[in-house]
Formats: structure tokens, sequence, C-alpha cells
């Protein structure tokens, strides 16, 4: 029975080793695992950019119709209208969001320093993640909203 417990105890410390040297060994850091998450996020909202360049423009072509009904209809579209310009706005924020953040990232930033590449890279996930949900949330509105 000792001799059992002492194999086990060979076999966990061994596992145990070998699990804290994998990322090691790999080569892959903390680091790397949140500029990873970073350009997933990223990668995400790139690709709904022609999305929300499509949505903008189907939302300005059902505002300006709106523009050209008589008064009277007009009148009567005008809460659709101001939903309508509210994710309009929301579009514009988004792509600009997006051009923003991808001009100000700096891929290589601190990288001979790994704390200070942790935080900035947390701090740029935070960022990504907002310009997406930014994106992917005005996106939803404007389907339902041209769906009325």
């Amino acid at each position: 029975m000792k001799g059992w417990l002492h194999l086990a105890a060979i076999f966990l410390f061994t596992s145990c080793n070998n699990s804290a040297n994998s990322d090691s060994k790999s080569g892959k850091t903390y680091s790397d695992t949140l500029m990873n998450e970073v350009m997933d996020d990223h990668n995400i909202g790139m690709a709904k950019m022609s999305k929300i360049s499509e949505a903008q423009k189907r939302v300005q072509l059902s505002i300006d119709s709106i523009s050209r009904l008589p008064a009277g209809v007009q009148k009567n579209l005008t809460a659709y209208k101001t939903q309508l310009d509210s994710v309009l706005n929301r579009l514009k924020y988004a792509d600009y969001a997006m051009n923003k953040w991808m001009e100000e990232f700096n891929m290589d930033s601190a990288k001979e320093n790994e704390e200070k590449r942790i935080q900035y890279l947390k701090s740029e996930k935070i960022k990504i993640s907002k310009v997406k949900d930014a994106m992917l949330s005005s996106l939803k509105t404007t389907d339902s909203l041209l769906k009325k």
C-alpha cells in the first residue's frame, strides 16, 4: 500500500509539473493569451464593418423616404423616425469607435515588460469588447427597426 501511495505522489507531482510547464514549453504567455482575446474581439468587429456600412445606408434611405412623405404621414411616423435617427447615430459611433481603436492600438506595446503589457492588453480587451458590443447591438437594433 505504501508503494502505491508513493507511486501516486510521483504521478501527481509529474502531471502537475508538466501542466505548469506546458505553457512555457509552447512559448505561450498570459500576454499572448490576452493578445489572442483582443484580436478575437477585433476580428468579430471587423467582420461586421461592411454590415455596419450597409446598415447606415439602409437607415439613411428610410429616413430620407419618410422626409418625402406628406406632412401628416410624417407626423405619424415621428417616433419611428426618432428611432431611426438614434440607431443611425449608434451605427456611426460603432464605425468610428472601431476605426479609432485600430488607429490607437499598439500591437507591440510594452513587449519588453510583461507586467505592463498585461495591463495594457487588459485595458485594450475592455475597449475592443465595448466596440464589438456597440457594433453587434446597433446591427441588431437596425434589423428590428427596419422589419417594422
